[in-house]
Parts: structure tokens; C-alpha cells; sequence
């Protein structure tokens, strides 16, 4: 009863408007970041919390918690207090686990709290220079002759996805070898794999380098950073739009004021040009947004992938 009463006495207090006009005074913000270091994930939040630090004039501390495709830091996060100084940042596998795992240990739309919804990239397809291929029907007509292999960013992502997408349309067979999203650009960079799938920040600076060759981006329109390359609709497809893009949530119960103040921080550390310059040099792209738009946009996400995942077969156990 004494147990009861008192959790009760916290929820109210920590949702009371006194503790958000408080916020953030009292520590650091903890930034969990759901992949590893050098990850499209890792430089979204790395960026941001810089810029944020210095906006509220509080530390923001970047703890990197990879593995299982980003459910290891959603499920730490999920369990952490709802006080406005721990937020999850992670991609768009946030909306494709529960579809993919068994049980990814949170339910994505009464477990969190929508944030904001950060910048957006394509996926990109490219080759080893080595790789004759210089067009996707290129491509497809190689792997109808010999065995390709490519690398992606993990199990269930999109940069997955939009792969097998491609695959199923065309009746290819190309063996998938999922890696962690840091490393999955720099498989074909050493001929581990003839072809990767990943998203724009970490294969952008390879292409301009010339370690690797672009063959297709999977946004409807050409991305701003490799204009140049074309999309997968124009390589002779249909209806492909596939995006990778990163958010920031809460657990649920944070105070809601505390959610709108994040929000409108963040949204405004992404209208900033010295961050929109960076992340446009690695094909990312941002739009204002907020808290309840970020929320209808989740909840079409989340059947829009439960979909691509039935399709493909993909499953992790």
C-alpha cells in the first residue's frame, strides 16, 4: 500500500508543471544511442547534443548501447526514469523490430513517448569498383550469371529491406551478409562483399573517395549530395520511397511539457545552417515537425515495415 502511494506521489510530481519549469537543471541528459560509435545514429545524436548542451546550458552525455538491431537500447531506455534526462535515439528500426523480433522487448506506441523526429536518408546501393555493374540492370543481369554477395546495415533494416525489395522484383538471388551499420559501407570498401545497401552518411564520403561506385538511391527523388546518382525508380522500378530515418523518443510518462520543450530545441538545432550543411554533405535532410506529427507519421511507419518484413521473410530469432 506505502509502495503504491508513493509511486503514485512520484508520477505526480514528476508531471507536475514545478518540475518541468526545473528541467533541466538538476543533471546531465543522457542520450542512449540504440547503434555503435560512428554510426548514422551515433553523428545524428553526437551533433544534436552538442548543439543542445549548448542551448539549455546543461551536459548532454552520448552513451552508445548497440546490439540487436537497436532493441537493446530501447529496452534500457524503456525501463529508465520518465524525468525528461533519458531519451533514445535511434532509426527507423524502431518502427521495423516488433514485426521482426519474436519479442523486441517494447511496444512501440505505448512504451515511449514521440520526441521529434530527426533527418532522413535514402538508401544506397553501391558496388566494389571492381564490380562491372554500372547501373542496377546492370547489376541484376550480373547476379543472373554469377554469385554476388552484399552487405547491409543488419537484419530487418531498411537498407535490408529495400535490398530484398529489389530482389523479389527481380527473381536475383545476391546472399545478404548483415553487419553492424558502422561497418557494413566498408565490407565492399575491402571486397568482403561486391555490392552494399546502406544508408547515405557512412557510403557518401566512400563515393566521392571512389572506393566504392553508387549505383541507386531508393528515395523517390535524387538526393542533393550525390545528385548525380539516380533513383531506384528511375533504374526501372516502381513505388520506391525507402528511408532511413533517426528520432528521438522518451519513456513514457515524461512530462509533457518537458517533450514539447525537447522538441522545440531540437527542431530548431536542425534549422541551424552549419547543421544543416553537415548533415546535407551526407545525404540527410530534415523538416520542422511536431510532437503529434511525429506521432501520425510512427503510427503509418509501423505497418508500412511490418509489411516489407512479411514480404521478404525476414525474421530474427
Amino acid at each position: 500500500m506505502f509502495k503504491q502511494a508513493a509511486l503514485c506521489a512520484l508520477t505526480v510530481a514528476l508531471a507536475s508543471p514545478a518540475f518541468a519549469q526545473e528541467w533541466p537543471k538538476a543533471k546531465p541528459i543522457t542520450f542512449t544511442v540504440a547503434f555503435g560509435a560512428g554510426s548514422s545514429t551515433d553523428i545524428i545524436a553526437r551533433t544534436v547534443g552538442q548543439k543542445l548542451s549548448e542551448s539549455i546550458g546543461q551536459a548532454v552525455v552520448v552513451d552508445n548501447k548497440p546490439g540487436a538491431g537497436g532493441t537493446i537500447g530501447a529496452q534500457l531506455v524503456k525501463r529508465a526514469a520518465p524525468d525528461g534526462y533519458n531519451i533514445l535515439v535511434i532509426s527507423v528500426s524502431y518502427a521495423v523490430n516488433p514485426s521482426l523480433y519474436p519479442n523486441a522487448g517494447y511496444d512501440p506506441l505505448t512504451d515511449f513517448m514521440p520526441v521529434v523526429l530527426g533527418p532522413s536518408t535514402p538508401n544506397i546501393i553501391t558496388v566494389h569498383p571492381s564490380v562491372p555493374a554500372r547501373s542496377i540492370k546492370e547489376l541484376v543481369e550480373l547476379a543472373k550469371k554469377d554469385k554476388l554477395s552484399y552487405a547491409s546495415s543488419g537484419i530487418g533494416t531498411t537498407t535490408h529491406l529495400s535490398m530484398e525489395r529489389m530482389k523479389i522484383a527481380t527473381g536475383v538471388d545476391i546472399v545478404h551478409v548483415p553487419y553492424q551499420p558502422a561497418q557494413a559501407i566498408g565490407a565492399v570498401v575491402a571486397g568482403h562483399t561486391q555490392v552494399s545497401s546502406t544508408s547515405m552518411p557512412p557510403a557518401v564520403p566512400q563515393v566521392k573517395a571512389g572506393t566504392v561506385r553508387a549505383l541507386a538511391v531508393t528515395s523517390a527523388q535524387r538526393s542533393p549530395a550525390l545528385p548525380d546518382v539516380p533513383t531506384m525508380n528511375e533504374s526501372g522500378f516502381k513505388d520506391f520511397d525507402d528511408l532511413t530515418w533517426f528520432a528521438f523518443f522518451a519513456p513514457a510518462g515524461t512530462p509533457a511539457a518537458v517533450v514539447e520543450r525537447l522538441n522545440a530545441e531540437i527542431n530548431k538545432i536542425m534549422e541551424m545552417p552549419d547543421v544543416v550543411a553537415k548533415f546535407a554533405d551526407q545525404g540527410l535532410s530534415s523538416r520542422r515537425n511536431t510532437v503529434a506529427e511525429f506521432n501520425t507519421y510512427l503510427r503509418s511507419e509501423i505497418p508500412k515495415w511490418a509489411k516489407a518484413v512479411k514480404d521478404s521473410g525476414a525474421t530474427v530469432k
